[in-house]
């Protein structure tokens, strides 16, 4: 879809300057050199192809964004062709979008507008495959503290609510509800960023039955998510927590989480209770082929799918059939799809560090195609230029 370039006020000068500042210190030499170049040799209009050497889910709106800022400070217009809707499947090597302007303008632009594209494409195509592999699982971004500053931040945000909506539109998936930080919420549609306890709230406390009751009596009336990992009895301080507050529990705005680490088995389990617990609930789980990772999601060490039916299959005996149950810890894809093949009852993912992870293959790349309506491109790369009628 052509995105006709906007008439805007330019920008007021000092803000111009500091953009224009931050351009110089942020680009590339050789596009700096270029540009030079081009102004000192006569411009010409050029257009750009924006690709990706992978797979992705079409995240532009940050990119899009600051050509948009830029195009207010210089006065200058860019013809933007979206050649996707946002949150669409966009395969390896297809030209994403087109950027036709003045070379001397948008030469040295590459730089950043290609950073704020590619990582948010690769991280919203981990967040879809992770919403498809549980559909009926709702997710929360928890990755702001493994990212590396809070622009990287708002990208892995807008990344995960794009992912998420795109499985929401293709599979019927719950998606992504929300994230850890009120700065980037409103991807989400909320005001603020989701979140009780963290395990420093619990050492504080001195218990995790303490933790909660801190929590509700200076928070009363939200709805609770309780850690339950800390001192090593999950089940035991599960428990305690939901007899502490029958209300809560029975009307459904209880949730325990489960963050144990790899290092050590829930309470009540080990290798052999483990494999006990899936023969109980899913016996041909492990009667099928599977990697050692996958037998280690299962009944292994941290939060396992047998870690989680014990902890279900307990409150339940329990009377506690309200209860949510939160768990967090490695959940990449991969993960998501092992605990999908055995219908782990899981109602809330937090995912942290796979947002941004899987690095290989996230750059994207721009190639001018056209310099004043010729075409032209470096050999090997003629896909990317237009093709005839379009």
């Amino acid at each position: 879809m052509q995105r006709k370039p906007e008439i805007r006020p330019m920008m007021p000068p000092a803000q111009a300057a500091e953009l224009e500042r931050q351009i110089a210190a942020n680009t590339d030499a050789y596009f700096k050199k270029t540009k030079e170049i081009v102004q000192r040799y006569g411009d010409k209009t050029v257009t750009y192809a924006v690709f990706m050497r992978r797979p992705v889910i079409f995240c532009p709106r940050l990119m899009v964004e600051w050509l948009d800022r830029v195009s207010a400070a210089r006065g200058v217009k860019f013809d933007i062709e979206l050649l996707h809707e946002e949150g669409t499947w966009v395969g390896a090597g297809e030209p994403l979008l087109y950027i036709t302007g003045s070379m001397a303008q948008l030469v040295d632009l590459e730089t950043i507008y290609l950073q704020k594209l590619g990582a948010a494409c690769v991280a919203a195509y981990n967040a879809y495959s992770m919403c498809c592999d549980l559909p009926n699982a709702r997710f929360l971004a928890m990755d702001a503290r493994h990212c590396a500053g809070a622009e990287m931040a708002e990208m892995m945000a807008y990344a995960a609510s794009v992912g998420g909506r795109a499985a929401r539109r293709d599979v019927g998936a719950a998606g992504f509800i929300g994230n850890a930080t009120d700065a980037t919420a409103h991807y989400f549609g909320n005001d603020k960023g989701f979140g009780t306890m963290p395990h420093a709230l619990i050492g504080y406390a001195g218990s995790t039955l303490r933790a909660a009751e801190l929590y509700y009596e200076t928070f009363p009336g939200e709805q609770m998510t309780v850690l339950v990992d800390y001192y090593g009895q999950e089940i035991t301080d599960a428990l305690a927590v939901c007899n502490r507050f029958p209300d809560l529990a029975n009307e459904g705005r209880l949730a325990v989480r489960l963050d144990t680490h790899g290092g050590r088995y829930i309470e009540g389990l080990d290798p052999q209770a483990s494999y006990a617990v899936l023969e109980r609930h899913v016996p041909n789980a492990i009667r099928q082929y599977r990697t050692e990772m996958e037998l280690r999601w299962l009944v292994g060490t941290g939060v396992s799918a047998a870690a989680i039916y014990h902890m279900r299959s307990t409150l339940d005996r329990a009377g506690f059939f309200n209860v949510k149950i939160v768990a967090s810890s490695g959940f990449n894809a991969a993960k998501c799809k092992v605990m999908a093949s055995v219908a782990a009852p899981i109602d809330i993912v937090g995912t942290g560090s796979y947002l941004p992870d899987s690095w290989t293959e996230t750059y994207a790349t721009a190639d001018i195609v056209a310099y004043d309506g010729q075409p032209s491109v470096k050999v090997g790369r003629e896909f990317l230029l237009r093709k005839p009628g379009a």
